[in-house]
């Protein structure tokens, strides 16, 4: 497009487009201060960075990323092709339970193996106790390290590669292994040689989901001791006390989640290019017996390790629990927490409809770009926009405090910072994204000839979208609204860091007691925000069954 007509349709947009087009500009601030960082720099505190830790950061983020993604390739491809090519014992349940360890958050999965797994755990005693061993006389895996944590993240990341799979498998035409037959290709050769090649994008994209996932966890990482670049920001931030620092690691942190972005691009372009036409029905072959047994095993071993042991786990801890005092500030923290997702969520799903409606009425060159740079925001960590945040924010409050010293010779303190508007803000730029994704979809299902026929009869843009609109996307919106919501609920870099003094959440809390070794008192809020958390999956097995 030339730039006089970028410049012209700017210039001509509504007022809808211009009010959305502003919107996604405050969006994106935060994600533009990390890179504006890098006009101030801090020698002393970069080389001290370089000469101790920086490596030792990248290294591990980079294994972390790796691990991650080759577990969850393994485990989703593996369970994806299951399902879709045989039909065992159990099936009908497995399908759709395979996807419940997306409810089980990476750092709450962490506690619970970690009570489990360590010394004073009840697998540890048992041993001890069951061959009179003491300690020292017997070798136990490191439940808290890098290996460790890239094992826990792929039990529950794996349904990304699942779902994606899942899908790429079904769209195979089964007279591709007709021609491998009358080739002489076993079944072995056919999936190796055709159906995984021809899946190959698909599970890539997404491994590198999972990998950005992996990028983002700072909960884990923290708790198992890992030095990682979302801890040392962190630890930048308030150890060395340096936000300028901390913004410029979060900037590298970013290539990193670029680079997979791009990947993730290429994976999405040449995973269309592979699909099918015109595809004949897939037939399950029947397996029974033996053999069906052990598929089902196959298949619960990840559902077991990945969400049901350390579910039972936690709700073991949360009926041993006690202390009656901590019964009332866990209600406290659970109305912060809902009260908090609920805001958030109305907010992300305002700010998505206008953008997604401003969209469909003037699809202008700027409006549509600027939307896609906001759901950037969904790729970046939580700590990278916390401290996107500060910044701006800051200058923000320092702008007020100076007028007013000027209007009247006092000082506000704080406006901004601190509060939960700035933790509203922080949770729309980290998901935005989704949203837009549900009004988008919801709002291109409708035709662009309603819109002309509600013209014709001269009723206003306003009307068609409040009669006609708004009650054919309003499903898309409810799910967006509690994908955002459960989202909200287990997100906890970005409240740890911004939320307001002596303001604590269900997330929050969780982190803390675990930090504290007081796992049995994190039981409780812990396990509410994995039941929670089992609301999303619920939505996805509807909707694979539509598609179905």
């Amino acid at each position: 497009m030339h730039k006089n007509t970028v410049l012209g349709s700017f210039t001509k947009q509504g007022k809808l487009a211009t009010l959305a087009l502003f919107l996604c500009f405050l969006v994106a601030i935060p994600i533009l201060a990390i890179f504006f960082s890098f006009q101030q720099f801090n020698n002393s505190n970069w080389s001290h960075l370089i000469d101790t830790v920086l490596l030792e950061y990248i290294t591990n983020s980079l294994l972390l990323m790796l691990g991650v993604g080759f577990g969850t390739g393994l485990i989703g491809s593996t369970l994806a092709w299951i399902n879709v090519k045989f039909d065992y014992p159990g099936r009908s349940i497995m399908q759709w339970a395979v996807l419940l360890p997306l409810a089980m958050p990476a750092y709450i999965i962490a506690y619970a193996y970690t009570g489990m797994l360590d010394f004073a755990g009840p697998v540890q005693t048992a041993l001890r106790e069951t061959f009179t061993w003491r300690a020292g006389d017997y070798w136990f895996p490191e439940v808290r390290s890098l290996s460790s944590a890239a094992v826990l993240m792929s039990l529950v990341l794996y349904p990304y590669v699942y779902l994606l799979a899942r899908s790429a498998f079904k769209n195979q035409s089964p007279a591709l292994e007709e021609v491998s037959q009358l080739a002489g290709k076993s079944a072995l050769q056919h999936v190796l040689s055709v159906t995984l090649p021809l899946a190959r994008p698909a599970i890539l994209l997404g491994c590198i989901l999972a990998m950005m996932e992996a990028l983002a966890d700072f909960g884990t990482v923290e708790y198992f001791g890992v030095p990682t670049l979302t801890t040392g920001i962190f630890r930048t931030w308030f150890g060395m006390g340096d936000v300028t620092t901390a913004s410029q690691l979060s900037a590298l942190l970013c290539t990193f989640v670029f680079v997979l972005l791009y990947l993730e691009f290429n994976s999405r372009q040449t995973s269309q290019a592979y699909q099918t036409k015109h595809l004949a029905t897939n037939h399950r072959r029947p397996i029974t017996g033996i053999k069906g047994v052990g598929v089902l095993l196959i298949c619960a071993l990840p559902v077991l390790l990945g969400f049901l042991v350390p579910f039972l786990q936690l709700f073991q801890w949360s009926l041993t629990y006690t202390d009656h005092a901590s019964f009332d500030e866990f209600f406290e923290l659970a109305s912060n927490s809902f009260t908090l997702a609920i805001i958030g969520a109305l907010v992300i799903v305002l700010f998505a409809l206008l953008v997604s409606y401003a969209k469909r009425r003037k699809p202008y060159f700027t409006i549509v770009n600027a939307s896609r740079f906001v759901s950037l925001g969904y790729a970046m960590p939580g700590t990278v926009i916390a401290v996107g945040i500060l910044a701006p924010v800051g200058w923000l409050d320092t702008q007020i405090n100076a007028l007013t010293m000027w209007w009247n010779g006092s000082i506000v303190g704080l406006v901004f910072s601190g509060t939960l508007f700035t933790l509203i803000f922080a949770y729309t730029v980290r998901f935005a994204s989704i949203a837009l994704q549900h009004a988008d979809t919801g709002l291109q299902r409708i035709s662009k000839s309603i819109d002309e026929v509600s013209a014709s009869m001269n009723r206003s843009a306003f009307f068609t979208f409040r009669k006609v609109h708004l009650p054919l996307i309003k499903t898309s919106l409810l799910s967006a609204f509690l994908l955002v919501f459960v989202d909200i609920l287990k997100e906890l870099p970005a409240t740890l860091v911004l939320r307001p003094f002596n303001f604590n959440t269900l997330a929050v809390k969780t982190f803390e007691l675990a930090s504290d070794e007081r796992l049995i008192a994190a039981a409780l809020p812990a396990i509410t925000i994995v039941t929670v958390g089992i609301v999303p999956v619920i939505l996805l097995t509807k909707t694979l069954e539509k598609t179905h």
